[in-house]
């Protein structure tokens, strides 16, 4: 059957809760501000922001034992209290049951706005900022409330769940951060329509961009007409016509999609003149269905899984950044992948993991405007972009299934653990499990860093595991173009320049020990531990044994990267988000932003 075009539907998908705001009740509210402000509590004490007290003089002495703890204002006023476990990194696994929060000696409600606004002397937010910070929490706290209203399937049904359905189900952003659901700038109906939470069906709108004022790049082997073929079949010809008829020539346009929020929000009034002088023409809605992924602007097509996922622009305020994508930053991204992909396909020891990436095989801006003519750069030259990625659907064979490595840190709404019961169902020893886990996962990026001076951003929401049987045998890498980076001097084709930025040593080993270690397996190891399915003791030393495995087998292997030193720089996220809750970090100068709060002890270090 012949795709066909329809006229687009600018209030979002057709499907929608009949009131979108019916989560907002007090009921679900307070599932929402208990889960957040343990949250805040146990990160905000990991970055050394809070120091909670001990009740029991002698909790430093059985710190993975239970035992309860306290956070009080400056005043006296307010206090909080709450049952934990200090485990390896600093890791405060709080019992999410006990906490309470006393005003005045008086029972109060947990809230995490009053937490940030009592804390705030300790916290460090600039007053002018302080605001933003918050709407951003009240967002948060919208969507944890949405998930506790309308509930999901639960963490035994997620193992056999297609990973559209794994992706919609998180009910938890970075593990790290608090304010992590900000989505600034959406609506109550919007927030039903295109949140990943919802699951609703998202139809993408096509635009005409003028050739001249736009740029196409794309990998080996693409050429344009078989990347609009491959992702559009018959429709192409749709948009042809759809562009004859408005009395214009279809040669001189490319096809850009575009995400029904940033049309009716950003385009069709931020780029009013160039839709005017037909720069930019509207065509309507494609017929396939996508459901948006953790990574809110990154779509899934369900109705055909082996074509691409769609990378859009979606300009909303979410955790540090506005969610645009840069024509020029993303020039080079398919040639960046394709370097990436060609050195990760002809490396053994990673072949034989079972790793690969996500090709981002095509990307699309348009820099007609004029944003784009102004002496600095500005975030409106980032509101028209996309990227066509690889789907991992059609890259695995029967037997095979997908997930989001977030699952991992995943609990349902029973406080059931996603990983626990994977390693249940799959019959293996824990051990065993994590031991192929590593495998899949760890060996991979330690291999990466120390042969090739590579680093990705390996946190859950980046790589997806391929399983069989309930157990890691593969992962997919993914957001290569704007996350990889060459840590070392290295002769580098011209258009892959950009990715490399030297550091020493003892900085280059942070891709293991703060990226992996720190953020996320940290937060895996609390689980297995508090679970009773893995000690952390255990679970450290299988780390260990990991990257102590790839040097017995890489024997020649010179480098001055000592992943297992005893203690290594603490870098803080949540720092980083209140110092400047509108952009984190200079994406030109990662290393240069970060913000360190003294040492860890590492957990693989050497006795």
């Amino acid at each position: 059957m012949t795709e066909t075009l329809t006229r687009p539907t600018l209030a979002g998908a057709p499907a929608r809760p009949v009131d979108p705001a019916a989560h907002l009740t007090p009921a679900a509210m307070a599932v929402a501000q208990r889960h957040l402000v343990t949250k805040a509590l146990s990160e905000l004490s990991h970055e050394r922001l809070l120091a909670p007290a001990p009740d029991d003089p002698d909790a430093a002495d059985h710190p993975e034992e239970p035992s309860t703890y306290r956070v009080t204002t400056d005043d006296g006023r307010v206090e909080y209290r709450f049952r934990a476990r200090r485990l390896a990194l600093e890791h405060w696994a709080v019992e999410k049951a006990s906490v309470t929060r006393t005003v005045d000696g008086e029972d109060a409600p947990l809230d995490v706005l009053a937490l940030v606004l009592e804390l705030q002397p300790l916290l460090r937010i600039p007053d002018d900022l302080l605001p933003v910070y918050l709407e951003e929490l009240s967002s948060t706290l919208a969507s944890a409330a949405f998930k506790a209203h309308h509930g999901g399937p639960s963490a035994a049904e997620l193992l056999d769940a297609d990973l559209a359905t794994v992706e919609r189900s998180m009910t938890e952003g970075h593990p790290g951060f608090v304010a992590n659901n900000g989505r600034i700038g959406f609506g109550v109906g919007e927030h039903a329509a295109f949140a990943p939470e919802s699951g609703a069906p998202v139809r993408l709108l096509w635009l005409a961009v003028r050739r001249a004022s736009s740029h196409l790049a794309l990998g080996d082997g693409l050429d344009e007409d078989g990347l609009y073929r491959a992702e559009l079949g018959d429709l192409l010809d749709d948009l042809r016509d759809r562009v004859r008829a408005q009395g214009l020539d279809p040669d001189e346009y490319r096809f850009l999609p575009v995400h029904p929020w940033q049309w009716e929000h950003r385009v069709a009034v931020t780029f009013a003149p160039d839709v005017a002088r037909r720069d930019l023409v509207l065509l309507g809605e494609g017929p396939d269905e996508y459901r948006a992924q953790q990574s809110i602007r990154t779509l899934l097509n369900v109705s055909r899984p082996d074509r691409h996922y769609v990378k859009v622009a979606l300009a909303i305020q979410n955790m540090g950044f506005l969610r645009g994508l840069s024509p020029a930053y993303m020039r080079h991204t398919p040639a960046i992948n394709d370097w990436v992909a060609d050195l990760v396909g002809n490396d053994p020891t990673l072949v034989a993991c079972g790793f690969r990436v996500l090709r981002e095989r095509a990307s699309i801006g348009y820099t007609g405007d004029a944003y784009h003519r102004t002496d600095r750069p500005n975030a409106h030259r980032k509101m028209l972009a996309a990227l066509w990625r690889e789907s991992p659907v059609p890259l695995v064979g029967p037997g095979h299934g997908l997930a989001t490595m977030a699952a991992l840190l995943h609990r349902d709404a029973a406080g059931v653990a996603y990983v626990t019961e994977a390693v249940r169902a799959s019959g293996l020893a824990p051990d065993e499990w994590v031991r192929r886990y590593l495998h899949a996962y760890l060996r991979p990026l330690v291999h990466c860093l120390l042969v090739h001076d590579l680093a990705f951003m390996p946190h859950g929401e980046n790589l997806i595991l391929v399983l069989e049987d309930h157990v890691p045998v593969g992962v997919f890498m993914k957001d290569i173009g704007e996350e990889v980076a060459v840590l070392a001097e290295r002769d580098l084709p011209e258009a892959v320049r950009r990715i490399v930025q030297p550091v020493d040593d003892t900085e280059k080993a942070l891709a293991i020990q703060t990226d992996v270690l720190d953020g996320f397996l940290r937060h895996l190891a609390a689980i297995l531990h508090t679970d009773g399915v893995l000690p952390q003791d255990r679970f450290w030393a299988l780390v260990a044994a990991c990257v102590d495995r790839h040097a017995a087998d890489h024997p020649s292997l010179r480098t001055g990267v000592d992943l297992r030193g005893r203690r290594f720089a603490h870098s803080c996220l949540n720092r980083l988000q209140l110092r400047n809750t509108l952009q984190m970090v200079d994406l030109t100068d990662q290393s240069g932003s970060l913000i360190y709060a003294g040492t860890l002890a590492n957990p693989i270090g050497r006795p």
